[in-house]
């Protein structure tokens, strides 16, 4: 069985026989795990397990884990900062803080793939412009040769840890005010305006990212619908201009920022067909079964190949890993350097 366009999330901790039969569904291809899914290291590794038993090839299992206010998972996993400090320290020495990002990015991977999580989301590579208070210290920095620098230096970390990055959220969600939790944001700025916001993402695909999330935000003098439902965005620019070919990732589309684009299966229909190789669908069982039934899209063979380059490598077991001295000079940095 392949590996479906569709991203859905679980209701607990343990993996529950409906949701067995749900993910036996060849629209499914991954599993986005949140807060309520974790206990304990031991715990989140059996459910893992479980989930990968389901499929042959197992389906991706993938988390939101920047640090700061966004780390699904803290207890028995080393507390990591905002991004915005890595910023910070950057500023005070270059040096230690591109050092700074490449041990973060390889601390939360290794951490992440000893429990068996294929990705994160993340890095968030928005700019800082101080106007969009969900992104706020999620992102780096506001210049975007630093923000394009610490990325590329933590997606090295990631992968040396055998993860892959997910940049996030193209072409850029910082300029806008409003939350795309709750509110459709509308940027208003022309293309000509945008270099320093694709900046990072030229950076990361010279370097050989291998994911793209795009970001629910209208920009209303290059296209009338969000990023994530684009083609301008995804096919013309993410993959004609810049040249990308990894996979590219919808933002959940349970976000008000995608609501405009209708009911649920019709939201993921227009994703794919927009450009998008996986669309996640979250918080919201009844939609997520209603898009299961409701899409009729063929399976890409190409986005096959994108998605399935995404699964995790190169993972050591937790002995292995928290007696390993890279570890502990990661962890070193972190309480060393960030208040967190």
């Amino acid at each position: 069985m392949t590996l479906g366009p569709i991203m859905i999330d679980l209701l607990g901790k343990e993996l529950l026989p409906e949701e067995r039969e749900l993910l036996q569904h060849p629209l499914v291809g991954g599993v986005i795990l949140f807060t309520r899914n974790f206990d304990n290291r031991e715990q989140i590794k059996q459910l893992i397990a479980d989930v990968r038993a389901v499929r042959t090839p197992p389906l991706l299992m993938a988390v939101d884990y920047e640090g700061g206010r966004v780390q699904r998972f803290r207890k028995e996993f080393t507390p990591l900062p905002p991004l915005r400090v890595i910023g910070n320290t950057y500023d005070k020495d270059a040096a230690t803080g591109l050092q700074l990002a490449q041990q973060v990015g390889w601390l939360l991977a290794a951490e992440l793939r000893a429990v068996g999580v294929d990705l994160s989301f993340g890095p968030v590579v928005d700019l800082d412009y101080g106007a969009s208070s969900v992104i706020g210290d999620r992102a780096f920095h506001r210049d975007a040769h630093v923000v394009g620098d610490l990325a590329v230096a933590m997606m090295h970390g990631m992968r040396a840890a055998g993860m892959c990055a997910v940049a996030k959220h193209f072409p850029g969600h910082g300029a806008v005010v409003a939350d795309s939790h709750v509110a459709l944001p509308v940027d208003r700025r022309r293309y000509a305006d945008m270099t320093n916001d694709l900046h990072p993402y030229v950076r990361l695909i010279d370097n050989g990212v291998p994911a793209v999330m795009a970001a629910h935000v209208v920009f209303e003098q290059i296209d009338r619908v969000p990023a994530s439902f684009s083609r301008r965005w995804l096919v013309d620019e993410l993959r004609g201009k810049l040249g990308f070919t990894g996979a590219v990732f919808s933002d959940d589309l349970s976000m008000e920022g995608a609501s405009i684009m209708g009911p649920m299966a019709e939201r993921a229909t227009k994703a794919l067909q927009a450009g998008c190789d996986m669309v996640l669908v979250c918080n919201n069982r009844e939609a997520a079964i209603k898009t299961l039934q409701g899409v009729k899209l063929s399976v890409d063979p190409i986005s096959q190949v994108r998605l399935a380059r995404l699964h995790g490598v190169a993972a050591m077991g937790d002995s292995e890993l928290f007696a390993s001295t890279q570890w502990r000079s990661c962890v070193d940095a972190v309480e060393n350097q960030f208040s967190v």
